[in-house]
């Protein structure tokens, strides 16, 4: 036994060398090898993460669907919801087609891109990055694109709506997009050149639809009922406060993708782009009640969603450039700016049912220039000026040509539904269904005027509409 005992110690040893010996037949660690491999890790993380993001700004679609379809009447809930669907469908085969190709192509005059069209920069076997670079693209070009929805809802022709999806998605949006953020694939455009800084699209995607938004709003003209003879504003109240509610959640959610996806990068940086586009919602949220509340003596739901989106389309553009106390005064600011462009739009009897225009025009316009007045590296007249330029430029660009497109449906295929659909609703005319088949749909006008014309919907509410895309 004491022989047994004096062996162990022995034994023990040996199983421990073991491990480095089956070590030892390996091929021997180098510096060389250990970077590839924690460069191969880098690269797998920032496909992960990339695509993760995409699927985040993705599911926003799903918070545009819910955000509109709840701010506007029951009987124009199915057209809405096509819009969103189709906004994604057709946005993402002429974005494939076109679209990409004008955005991020090689290009010798920084105006647009020349390659890349179908896809054509992949090749099995190749690098794949074109591909997870594309997909996050795409959901961009898709949210560009469906901002405009909200403020052309309950009278544009379906078909016609289908139209400007396919040109904003493969024209206007990527040729604008070329001239800020072209570098960041074969591209390079003349804006990014300058300085220009819109780190995630506060006006490349945020502004660029607001515009459009705009333009499509005026050539159309107002809803029915919504201006009385002498004037006045009639608000027509949304259907379904919960549903915008939750579509605002969903978008707050999706912008952690939107913002800190934009590094197309695992890294650290994401960590205070994440807060800095928590606070300036909560901030924006926060200051458009406040506003509400002194305007209207009401502590108004739809202002305050509205504010929430307005902070985070503000804090898009300088997100990765300046502190956390900077992007709680951008979304303030942003919180109060969405109110007032609300009822100024209002006042000049520019017919917004969901408040796209102010949310995404104006406030993306603010955060652009705020990320110019903040900048965590300091500021001068130079860097302001860019980003003055930057605004000014993609307003012309957007307003212009969108309005001409608008005009150019109108002239052909037509642009409004008849006032007898309006007045019906788009969806049994439109698309032969009912969102809600099993209930009579009543106006609030039934109870306060005794009459259910879908002409005076509206009349009776609170001074403010719900605003919000």
């Amino acid at each position: 036994m004491k022989k047994i005992l004096r062996k162990i110690p022995l034994l023990i040893g040996i199983l421990l060398l073991l491990p480095l010996l089956a070590w030892g037949a390996d091929e021997v660690p180098t510096i060389t090898g250990n970077a590839d491999a924690i460069k191969a890790v880098q690269t797998n993380a920032d496909y992960v993460w990339t695509l993760v993001a995409a699927a985040l700004v993705f599911f926003m679609q799903a918070g545009f669907a819910m955000v509109e379809t709840g701010f506007t009447r029951a009987k124009n809930a199915v057209n809405i919801l096509m819009k969103n669907l189709m906004d994604f469908s057709m946005g993402s085969i002429f974005y494939w087609a076109v679209g990409f190709g004008l955005m991020f192509g090689a290009t010798t005059t920084g105006w647009f891109g020349t390659s890349g069209f179908f896809l054509s920069d992949f090749s099995p076997g190749g690098d794949p990055w074109v591909l997870a670079f594309w997909m996050f693209q795409v959901v961009f070009a898709a949210t560009a694109a469906t901002i405009v929805s909200g403020a052309m809802a309950e009278r544009t022709k379906f078909i016609s709506y289908l139209i400007y999806s396919a040109v904003v998605s493969g024209l206007i949006y990527p040729i604008f997009g070329s001239w800020a953020w072209g570098g960041l694939f074969h591209g390079g455009g003349w804006l990014e050149g300058l300085g220009f800084i819109d780190f995630a699209g506060s006006t490349v995607v945020h502004s660029i639809g607001g515009w459009v938004a705009l333009a499509g709003a005026i050539v159309l003209g107002p809803r029915i009922g919504k201006y009385t003879k002498d004037g006045k504003v009639r608000a027509i109240p949304g259907h379904n406060l919960p549903l915008a509610a939750l579509g605002v959640f969903i978008l707050w959610l999706g912008w952690f993708g939107f913002n800190p996806g934009s590094t197309t990068a695992a890294n650290k940086d994401i960590a205070m782009i994440f807060v800095n586009t928590n606070l300036a919602a909560a901030a924006g949220c926060i200051l458009a009640m406040v506003t509400s509340w002194l305007r209207f003596k009401k502590f108004d739901v739809g202002m305050s969603l509205n504010g929430a989106l307005a902070g985070l389309v503000a804090i898009t553009s300088p997100c990765a450039t300046v502190t956390p106390l900077s992007s709680l005064i951008i979304g303030a600011i942003a919180g109060i700016l969405v109110v007032l462009a609300v009822l100024f739009f209002d006042r000049i009897k520019v017919d917004d049912p969901v408040g796209a225009i102010s949310v995404h025009g104006v406030c993306g316009a603010w955060g652009t220039l705020s990320a110019g007045i903040f900048n965590i590296g300091g500021t001068s007249a130079k860097i302001i000026g860019v980003q003055l330029l930057g605004i000014g430029t993609a307003f012309v660009w957007a307003f212009t040509t969108a309005f001409v497109m608008f005009k150019l449906i109108d002239l052909t295929v037509g642009l409004r539904v008849s006032p007898e659909e309006e007045l019906e609703g788009l969806d049994y005319g439109e698309h032969g269904a009912r969102a809600y088949p099993d209930f009579q749909i009543v106006s609030a006008t039934t109870f306060a005027a005794g009459s259910g014309s879908s002409a005076n919907e509206g009349a009776w509410s609170s001074a403010t509409a719900p605003a919000t895309n």
